[in-house]
């Protein structure tokens, strides 16, 4: 069965944050911030005594820890610079701690796999007012350049030596490696469509797959895209984590699109939730990016201007697409009888 989970950009939450989390019928939390944990910033790695005892007051809340962030592989990294080979180092680290803390599901993240610079983010003003992140290629008029084909080869040359340690440690705690697609799919980005399939054709390990973001991925095609994804990923068990989002339009057909509240986009979720099932899917389904409503204290991040990232106490976007999800999973189970 399905469950729904929340991403938390704060390692430190409230027991009136994880008593409202429980309220609302979150079953897990997604901690989306590697820097958020204790030890990273002294030693590099998390710190496995601060994990344990943060999932275990977690679990008395009646939640679970379902997918955390490792430490970020900066520019340093990416460029092979001196001190690269330590953030890999800390990272392998990490994915260790977090298979020692029973912890199943990493993401790595990778300096460049997004060139923001090709789209201009704008406030989109939705249904009642609600405020959501756009992004448009024909607003963009700032001159810029993207990689060349040898830089972009250098820049997977980066990612291999990165895989090539971090699959290894993986396989060998037990623990799923998820890659979450480049975010907005401009042409090129490393995590576009071709640049995604690339991920499980060079590692074939059953413990690297995708935080398949249905959102992120409509961007770049629609609902049609989506759907074909998911029939290609889910056959072959490779998805680990859904980041359940809606949009309005997408980069080829509108040069643009705007985040949206779950009902209010192009996208029938109720159909990505029957491709979801029809390929055997049970993990969990998490609302990000979540439309700004009247009464929330968005979180957001610079590098998506207007783009609710995690929950917060009180938000109301995130407690509306969290019922909505749980509404579509209980009518999943009448429509299938």
């Amino acid at each position: 069965m399905m469950k729904v989970s929340v991403t938390t950009t704060s390692f430190e939450l409230s027991d009136g944050d994880l008593r409202q989390l429980c309220q609302l019928g979150v079953d897990c939390i997604d901690f989306g911030k590697g820097s958020s944990f204790p030890g990273v910033k002294e030693q590099g790695y998390p710190d496995l005594d601060a994990v344990l005892k943060m999932k275990k007051r977690v679990r008395s809340f009646g939640l679970d820890v379902n997918r955390v962030t490792l430490p970020d592989l900066s520019e340093t990294f990416m460029k092979n610079e001196e001190g690269s080979e330590k953030e890999l180092e800390n990272s392998v680290n990490a994915v260790k701690v977090f298979g020692e803390a029973g912890i199943k599901i990493v993401r790595q993240r990778f300096a460049g796999d997004t060139f923001n610079y090709m789209t201009k983010s704008y406030q989109a003003r939705q249904r009642g007012g609600a405020i959501a992140r756009g992004e448009s290629l024909g607003f963009q008029k700032e001159p810029y350049e993207t990689p060349t084909l040898e830089q972009h080869e250098q820049w997977w040359s980066r990612f291999r030596d990165a895989y090539a340690k971090l699959v290894p440690t993986c396989e060998d705690y037990d623990v799923k490696l998820a890659m979450h697609p480049s975010d907005s799919p401009n042409h090129d980005t490393p995590f576009g469509g071709l640049g995604y399939r690339r991920i499980i054709d060079e590692f074939p390990s059953k413990h690297v797959g995708y935080v398949y973001c249905v959102g992120t991925r409509a961007e770049e095609g629609g609902s049609p895209l989506v759907l074909n994804e998911i029939n290609q990923y889910g056959r072959k068990d490779r998805i680990f984590l859904v980041h359940f989002r809606n949009v309005r339009g997408s980069l080829p057909t509108a040069g643009a699109f705007e985040e949206a509240l779950l009902d209010d986009g192009d996208m029938n979720m109720f159909k990505i939730l029957l491709e979801l099932r029809k390929v055997g899917y049970n993990g969990c389904l998490n609302p990000d990016h979540v439309p700004m409503m009247e009464g929330d204290r968005p979180d957001l991040d610079g590098n998506w201007a207007h783009s609710n990232i995690g929950w917060s106490y009180g938000s109301v976007g995130f407690a509306y697409s969290i019922g909505y999800i749980k509404a579509l999973l209980a009518a999943l189970v009448e429509f299938e009888g």
